[in-house]
């Protein structure tokens, strides 16, 4: 992860942006003026520079794509294995333990960041990280990249309380969503409709994020869904796949699943869920992401932030359902023990690196991208059931390469759609005003 933690930070002027002259130190450690680079990057065209930006931003896209289909696999099939062989089903006891353990996202990138920085001693690191941060939270809470001066000098951390309060909460009650309806529903109707989360990021996107309807977008999603229902249908057994707040359901050897009235109740439910959670997804871009133009090193930066401020709410307010659930009897309250509890371990962990990468591909693309992605890991997963020793395998059958082809076309599909969108953006964007360029 590149870091943002830089000497111009230090030093600004009365607009509160840094200077455009300064001095860097090379890899061998030997100064360098910067005004050359940055003369380049002002003598190149709008057009060569927005190709060179956008290019960077869909470099580290990618990489947190990689980590988050392998993060979600893995987080799947512990959280599986966890329910149908180990029986420890504690459905809100695992949402809170997944959700509370993004608070670790931002220790672990002030660790990483820091051994970058190990030469700058401790006061003056801390200084400019925090600088940093309260400089992108201005840029969040009023959406421009230059925050007048009586702007910035108001604190932007009332408004950093209320927006992880308010998405925090709408997060809770879409991942909660999902571990109501898994008892009610049949797992095929659950993957069906739980993945249904990426048209409606999208249908939100249009009236929030102000995208323009695409013709090309719209045909991406829709054979994105098409292809979930092949997987979801097409075979006599369910589908394995897993729920971005920590659970897992379907396979061979899932617990039958249950019919009749629950059927009808449980799509309801998760019908909402899935609404729930596009919409979770576009708020987190509108109201917790820096305006476009922000460089990616600092937009990553701050969304592990802010995914550990959801952890930190979760940890320390969404504790009170847990004692009410006991004492009403629907969930006895209960560690898990030994191989539960190892299991369940790497499963947060693998849910928290999930998370933060997932925040991170939503700030550096778009809630429709990032959804659709996701959707890659019901075929990945079903590649891992067939490489799995037995008796923990599963065969990769004709539905899941016919759905996972499709939903790998409209990955792609989507991906140079949005490519071009965001280059065309930016290329308007640095005509007007010019941009956030960073290292």
């Amino acid at each position: 992860m590149p870091s943002d933690l830089r000497p111009e930070l230090e030093h600004h002027h009365g607009d509160g942006r840094a200077p455009l002259l300064g001095t860097h130190k090379t890899d061998e450690g030997s100064p360098r003026p910067t005004a050359s680079r940055r003369s380049t990057f002002h003598e190149r065209s709008p057009e060569t520079q927005a190709h060179f930006e956008t290019r960077r931003k869909y470099t580290y896209a990618a990489i947190f794509l990689a980590l988050s289909l392998v993060s979600f696999t893995v987080q799947t099939e512990t959280a599986v294995y966890i329910q149908h062989e180990l029986k420890w089903e504690k459905p809100y006891c695992m949402l809170y333990m997944t959700h509370g353990s993004w608070i670790l996202l931002w220790p672990v990138q002030l660790g990483l960041l820091r051994v970058q920085k190990w030469d700058t001693p401790w006061p003056t690191f801390w200084r400019r990280h925090v600088q940093l941060l309260r400089q992108t939270a201005l840029m969040v809470q009023h959406q421009t990249l230059h925050p007048t001066p009586r702007q910035a000098q108001v604190s932007p951390v009332p408004y950093m309380v209320k927006m992880t309060s308010f998405v925090t909460c709408a997060l809770t009650v879409a991942g909660g969503s999902w571990y109501v309806a898994v008892n009610l529903t049949t797992a095929s109707d659950l993957t069906a409709i739980y993945n249904c989360s990426a048209f409606f990021a999208y249908a939100f996107s249009v009236p929030i994020l102000h995208e323009k309807l695409q013709t090309s977008k719209v045909v991406a999603v829709a054979i994105a869904i098409f292809g979930v229902f092949i997987v979801a249908y097409g075979d006599k057994s369910s589908a394995k796949h897993g729920s971005k707040s920590g659970g897992g359901a379907g396979g061979e050897k899932a617990p039958p699943s249950h019919e009749a009235e629950n059927r009808a109740l449980g799509n309801l439910v998760i019908g909402i869920g899935s609404v729930l959670y596009g919409f979770y997804e576009v708020l987190y871009k509108r109201l917790a992401c820096p305006p476009e133009g922000c460089s990616p090193g600092r937009g990553m930066v701050f969304a592990n932030t802010f995914g550990s401020l959801i952890g930190l709410f979760t940890v320390s307010v969404l504790w009170i359902p847990l004692p009410l659930l006991h004492y009403m009897g629907w969930e006895e309250f209960g560690l898990p023990r030994g191989e539960q509890a190892w299991m369940m371990a790497i499963s947060v962990l693998a849910n928290a690196t999930f998370s933060g990468s997932f925040l991170i591909l939503i700030s550096l693309t778009s809630p429709v991208l990032s959804s659709v992605a996701a959707l890659l890991t019901i075929f990945i997963v079903a590649i891992v059931d067939q490489l799995l020793p037995p008796p923990l395998n599963s065969p990769l059958t004709p539905a899941a390469i016919v759905g996972g082809l499709l939903i790998i076309g409209a990955f792609l599909l989507l991906s140079w759609a949005t490519y071009r969108e965001m280059d065309e953006e930016r290329r308007k964007k640095l005509e007007q005003s010019g941009s956030d360029v960073d290292d």
